[in-house]
């Protein structure tokens, strides 16, 4: 497949880092010659130094055998502007990365359609849905949500073991820790999938003689009633609902997951220290978040504004390692939930290490939004973790593919591939190795690796 970047920066950069090791024929256009000098030098890619809305440069670009254009500078204007001209000039699918929240409406969506634009990307926006889902539980480092919120992906920290398997670990609740999946499943029956674990840096699709081991990040399929149950298993029941959150850092991120989070909390604070720009969040964020002057790490003031109410500390500042050392800070105190943005990849292994909670990448948000667009099967949505080298996917089942001819157990889909549950006819339900699947089923699928698009060809 042929695909367009416009614009290195960070998303862009991201997007042609994967798409060149996904083997896609990728072209990287930017003003910027040191950058692509780089990139190129570094990635299979073609670069090219122009200005991402030249027409001569997209011309260059054969920009009108491109099948997917990917406008993704900084600058929303010249995104629109450049995909709108890729589109007039021949590319099949054009995707461009917008700031303004008035555009992801649903009728202007259907407006920038009519002028050549298929998809808008607003990774702030998507960013701020998974705060919120993550925030929904303290107990919870990530939560996917399907079929309306009635078929639930989630990833649980096993920080306690059964005292059989450990002694000097005391917490007697968790009742799944030491135990193989096989003896899981017969006593506790089949209200939940283990679809992955991640254990030591690497994502694993277990078997039934697995056990799970403390310290695991344990990824559940389940539906929405049966979740107390994994809350109980996993011994997380002295959790506490998250009512009250703090946000750190008063950016564009920070405004969207104010109104997020409100739609879900009672009590919103954003700190921020600078005067000017908290006194613009004043009519930017949420009418029931509450502003505040200062530091994110300043004591004296988060004590006097009931920092230890707080069940959620939201780290959004634009530097990476100040985020990290605040949720470091916030679970030594004993808050449960704490969400960090970390951009910089490098620094993934690191916050996992310090056991910081959630970790959000907007690159990662905004390629897997992408992603979904060159798959050929019909896929509802994806999701690349920033907690382990897998990607979750939601796939339509087509009339005729391959997966309708045959139990699931019997398809030999690819290693590392893990199908939880699906949707049939608006009633969630878990998925076994003798699940047969039928048209329009909706099937949420864990893969581990580089197995998304090997799995592409069973549903298309």
């Amino acid at each position: 497949m042929k695909i367009i970047i416009a614009g290195a920066g960070a998303v862009g950069t991201h997007l042609a880092r994967m798409l060149s090791n996904d083997n896609q024929d990728v072209t990287l256009i930017d003003a910027d010659e040191t950058r692509l000098s780089r990139l190129g030098n570094e990635l299979d890619i073609m670069t090219l130094t122009r200005q991402p809305a030249s027409i001569r440069g997209l011309k260059e670009a054969e920009v009108h055998k491109a099948d997917l254009f990917i406008a993704v500078t900084p600058n929303e204007s010249e995104n629109l502007t450049c995909a709108m001209l890729a589109k007039q000039l021949g590319a099949r699918n054009t995707v461009a990365r917008v700031d303004n929240y008035e555009y992801m409406k649903p009728e202007n969506l259907e407006l920038f359609k009519k002028m050549g634009i298929e998809s808008l990307i607003y990774p702030e926006l998507l960013a701020a849905e998974d705060i919120a889902a993550s925030s929904r539980y303290s107990w919870v480092r990530q939560m996917w949500e399907f079929n309306g919120g009635d078929l639930l992906m989630l990833s649980v920290k096993m920080h306690d073991a059964n005292p059989i398997y450990e002694k000097e670990i005391s917490n007697k609740d968790n009742q799944l820790v030491g135990y193989t999946l096989k003896d899981i499943g017969r006593q506790h029956g089949h209200n939940f999938h283990v679809v992955a674990i991640k254990r030591n840096g690497e994502t694993i699709s277990p078997n039934g003689d697995e056990k799970i081991l403390p310290r695991d990040l344990v990824f559940f399929m389940t539906t929405k009633d049966k979740l107390d149950e994994i809350r109980h298993l996993t011994g997380k029941d002295d959790y506490p609902a998250v009512n009250n959150s703090l946000i750190i850092g008063g950016g564009k991120l920070s405004v969207r997951a104010s109104w997020k989070l409100n739609e879900i909390h009672n009590n919103v604070k954003i700190i921020e220290p600078d005067r000017q720009r908290t006194e613009e969040l004043q009519a930017l964020v949420s009418p029931d978040t509450m502003i505040l002057e200062g530091e994110g790490y300043d004591v004296d003031l988060l004590n006097d504004e009931g920092y230890n109410t707080m069940e959620a500390i939201i780290a959004l500042t634009d530097n990476d390692q100040a985020n990290i050392l605040a949720c470091v800070a916030a679970r030594r105190r004993g808050i449960r939930k704490t969400i960090a943005q970390v951009e910089n990849l490098d620094y993934f292994d690191m916050a996992d290490d310090l056991d910081i909670g959630t970790v959000i990448n907007k690159k990662m948000i905004a390629a897997s939004h992408i992603y979904r667009m060159l798959l050929k099967g019909d896929v509802n949505n994806v999701k690349m973790l920033t907690i382990g080298n897998a990607d979750v996917a939601e796939f339509v089942v087509k009339p005729h593919s391959k997966m309708t001819k045959k139990i699931i157990m019997e398809q030999n889909l690819p290693r590392g591939v893990n199908i939880g549950g699906m949707s049939r006819d608006g009633k969630s339900m878990l998925v076994g190795g003798r699940t047969q699947l039928q048209a329009g089923d909706k099937v949420v699928v864990f893969c581990t690796g580089n197995t998304l698009r090997k799995l592409d060809k069973f549903f298309k």
